[in-house]
């Protein structure tokens, strides 16, 4: 196989100058200069004894630094520049927030790791599919040496052998994937040019428009109609400024204009979940367990509890969250993962808990749950629900699950089976607490009303059997109607 950003081809602008590649083998030293130019090996170049630059050679810039796209989670290998922070001129300090950037698992800020000036922008705001390591912006250390970077572009980015150029300081997150050197100017090709490069023009009537998510939600608070629009972004793409910039007339066109459908373009994180979904179906022997659980006794310890509590309230979710994890303690079989060659059984138990997001399906994780009180599990889902729907989930707090649990009961739905979430072995599907007449338990031959939630356990059958997964089940409903055994 061949690395990424390994030189694969040699370009030249002048027919003529071939010749003098014929016995090049990667070392510039091998090139004989062509006549009337100098030589091109690193001790040479931009040196001005002899030659003179190409337009394209960093050489012809003052010293500076091609900072490239960050690897912001550990599984992330290209993200969308959803807006820029700074702009060119911006001096810029450490730790400030130099854009936001969309992985496969949030959208997050780019905080910048050194001091400098922003020289020149090589991404477009609003462009996908940048690859790790890509290059991104110019920065220098001198606000006087801006000007000289109007002409700079990716191209100058990926030029090799420049002195001119140092070796870029990358912001990266803890167990982030190290950025390429940016010699190697890795999917360079994929980074398209800056808006104002790109005409466009506006969208026939039931044609596909292409715009980001972020333009499609302003047109639609607007009524602006986005076939009316010329796209400034990547290949025609309409971003938001298209929307923000667009003429009164725009608005108007909306009710003659309208398509009978519109195409949203899926971000990153929509395209990781399909896959990790589409995966999980395919590849996992699914098999379901549902059962039924009165939950008259947790109901009414709720209300006594949150009665006492002067800040926040307790959710049945909490007390299942709790239930859940003081089952798997009880049945540690059911707290594991597949990995092929063995079975990964957890000692502890972190919880994912799905929360539905404006970016698609979110699951944080409450960890250490069999250990947390349900005052503590409660604060725990609060922040973190709002941080996903927020779009500040780090990839820690989606990391290291071992559990995941589906609750749609506020949704009014009775019961429904969940797709489970690898690597985990198991998730919970709850539904919504329904009351029903049943035979009395205290009066023989009378009825009473009681309040009950019907839960399916969804597991991988290559890691747990379906003797332990009802044994789980058979737990988890024994802490859910008896909350106070839970303290045993």
């Amino acid at each position: 196989g061949i690395d990424v950003g390994v030189p694969v081809a040699v370009l030249v602008e002048e027919e003529g100058d071939v010749a003098a590649f014929a016995g090049y083998t990667g070392d510039a030293a091998d090139v004989a200069a062509p006549d009337g130019a100098g030589s091109v090996s690193g001790s040479d170049a931009g040196s001005g004894e002899g030659s003179e630059a190409s337009p394209s050679s960093s050489s012809v810039f003052p010293v500076h630094e091609v900072m490239t796209m960050p690897a912001l989670s550990p599984t992330m290998a290209e993200g969308t520049l959803v807006a820029w922070k700074k702009a060119v001129g911006d001096v810029i300090s450490a730790g400030d927030v130099l854009a936001e950037i969309e992985t496969d698992k949030a959208t997050m800020e780019w905080e910048a790791q050194e001091d400098g000036v922003l020289a020149q922008i090589l991404v477009a705001e609003g462009t996908a599919g940048v690859r790790v390591g890509a290059p991104v912006f110019v920065q220098v250390e001198d606000a006087a040496e801006v000007a000289s970077f109007a002409s700079f572009t990716i191209a100058n980015a990926s030029v090799d052998g420049s002195e001119g150029v140092d070796t870029p300081a990358v912001a990266t997150t803890p167990g982030s994937v190290p950025s390429a050197p940016k010699t190697a100017a890795p999917a360079v090709a994929r980074v398209s040019p800056t808006p104002a490069s790109v005409p466009a023009s506006s969208a026939p009537d039931g044609a596909r428009v292409i715009a980001s998510p972020y333009a499609r939600k302003l047109a639609a608070a607007n009524g602006v109609s986005l076939h009316a629009l010329q796209g400034s972004g990547p290949n025609g793409r309409i971003v938001a400024a298209d929307v923000l910039g667009a003429p009164a007339s725009a608005a108007a066109a909306t009710a003659s204009a309208m398509s009978p459908f519109s195409d949203i373009e899926n971000s990153n994180i929509r395209k990781i979940i399909a896959q990790r979904l589409l995966e999980s179906k395919q590849q996992i022997p699914h098999y379901y367990l549902s059962t039924t659980c009165r939950v008259d006794t947790v109901t009414a310890l709720r209300a006594k509890l949150n009665a006492s509590l002067a800040d926040g309230k307790l959710s049945m979710n909490d007390f299942i969250i709790k239930a859940s994890a003081m089952a798997l303690k009880k049945v540690p079989e059911a707290n594991a993962s597949w990995h092929g060659d063995f079975i990964r059984q957890y000692n502890t138990v972190h919880c994912s808990i799905a929360v539905q997001t404006a970016a698609g399906l979110m699951v944080p994780v409450v960890r250490n749950a069999e250990k947390k009180g349900l005052a503590a599990i409660s604060s725990s889902v609060k922040e973190l629900a709002a941080k996903a729907r927020e779009g500040r989930l780090d990839p820690a707090d989606s990391a290291d699950g071992t559990f995941t649990i589906s609750n749609l009961g506020m949704f009014g739905v009775s019961q429904f089976a969940a797709i489970v979430n690898p690597p985990q072995a198991c998730i919970l599907a709850v539904g919504a607490a329904e009351k029903k007449v049943v035979p009395s338990s205290e009066e023989p031959g009378s009825f009473e009303e009681g309040t009950f939630v019907t839960v399916t356990l969804s597991c991988d059958h290559r890691v747990i059997d379906g003797a332990v997964g009802a044994t789980w089940l058979q737990v988890f409903k024994g802490y859910l109607e008896d909350p106070a055994s839970m303290l045993l």
